[in-house]
């Protein structure tokens, strides 16, 4: 089966403080966004790559994916003003039915190999895939008075990453469903497939490394 990777860069970067989007800052030379361009342009079983671009950097972003001269790269587009939006926009794009689609967010450029191989055997299987690690910190539940009414067992409590994993139908169906409901709260979309219970979300194991750039300090970890 054909496996497209969907990458998210249209996020504004509002937190990480500088006066361009996080995804177009540099380390050791690289945009975070080529660094996780080239992270799935270098898997094997990657066959199509799909940016979702920040509609204010398309410039930017087309002139990073010209220097990567990557074949896998089939198009740019101009993404939404949350990131379920451009998710919707990015699947939306694709318009093969036999395929499993990988989205991630762009500003998780170390993502390793062996997550993105590990997410596509496990669709071999299930129609939806989490990336996600255990947590090394007790969680805990707060009301809107920060009063801690519950603390969940650690040992059923993840930290989900990207890339998540689907078939494409499915995904799909799961945007279409938020769009008919007017849902707009999704930090991810797994948890558009799990409100509408579409489908058994199976969780591959993820890394320290894999973190998200938020704020200028994640590049010095």
């Amino acid at each position: 089966m054909k496996n497209i990777a969907l990458i998210l860069a249209s996020g504004t970067g509002s937190r990480f403080g500088q006066d361009i989007p996080k995804q177009f800052y540099k380390i050791s030379g690289k945009t975070i966004l080529q660094l996780s361009i080239e992270a799935f342009d270098n898997n094997k079983f990657i066959d199509e790559i799909i940016i979702v671009s920040n509609p204010d950097f398309m410039d930017l972003s087309e002139k990073i994916v010209n220097a990567i001269s990557s074949k896998k790269i089939s198009k740019i587009i101009s993404g939404g003003k949350t990131r379920q939006e451009s998710s919707y926009l990015g699947v939306s794009a694709i318009n093969d039915t036999n395929i499993n689609v990988l989205i991630h967010d762009a500003v998780r450029p170390f993502v390793s190999d062996k997550i993105i191989t590990d997410c596509i055997l496990a669709l071999d299987k299930y129609k939806a895939v989490n990336t996600a690690i255990f947590s090394s910190d007790t969680i805990i539940k707060v009301d809107e008075n920060n009063i801690i009414k519950a603390v969940p067992d650690r040992n059923t409590i993840r930290r989900c990453q990207t890339p998540q994993g689907f078939d494409i139908n499915i995904i799909k169906k799961a945007h279409e469903y938020a769009i008919k409901d007017n849902y707009t709260a999704a930090t991810d979309d797994c948890t558009l497939v799990l409100k509408y219970n579409l489908a058994d979300i199976f969780v591959i194991e993820g890394s320290e490394k894999n973190i998200k750039i938020t704020y200028p300090q994640d590049i010095s970890k």
